[in-house]
């Protein structure tokens, strides 16, 4: 039973290490809401107490974006699709006239070839 549990304690560690967003997520609500100590887990989860404040840190700075209003990324997303569609417009257009190009300068003899017929 001692082997399964190291084991079981050898994952999380890695885990806390690795990191998923999901998973500091939940260390940091367990530890904001009291279901745990900042202690117990550190422990658990065989992380360090630096590391945890970070993330707790982290938490608290970006929290508030959950509640801002979204108009402003909308906004944002509309312009860089915008300024997407311009580039694709502008690309489009430049390969058109290369293709122009290329069909005039094959169907056109080169200067050297002219410098023997005339």
């Amino acid at each position: 039973m001692q082997l399964w549990a190291n084991d079981v304690a050898s994952s999380l560690a890695c885990l806390a290490r690795t990191g998923s967003p999901e998973f500091k997520l939940q260390v940091v609500l367990e530890v904001l809401s009291g279901v745990k100590t900042r202690a117990e887990a550190c422990r658990e989860y065989g992380i360090g107490s630096q590391l945890l404040s970070k993330w707790k840190a982290h938490f608290l700075e970006n929290a508030a974006r959950i509640f801002e209003d979204g108009s402003r990324s909308r906004n944002e997303d509309n312009a860089r699709m915008a300024e997407l569609e311009r580039l694709a417009g502008r690309q489009a257009l430049e390969i058109q006239v290369l293709k122009k190009a290329s069909s005039i300068l094959r169907s056109h003899p080169s200067g050297n070839e002219r410098s023997r017929w005339s």
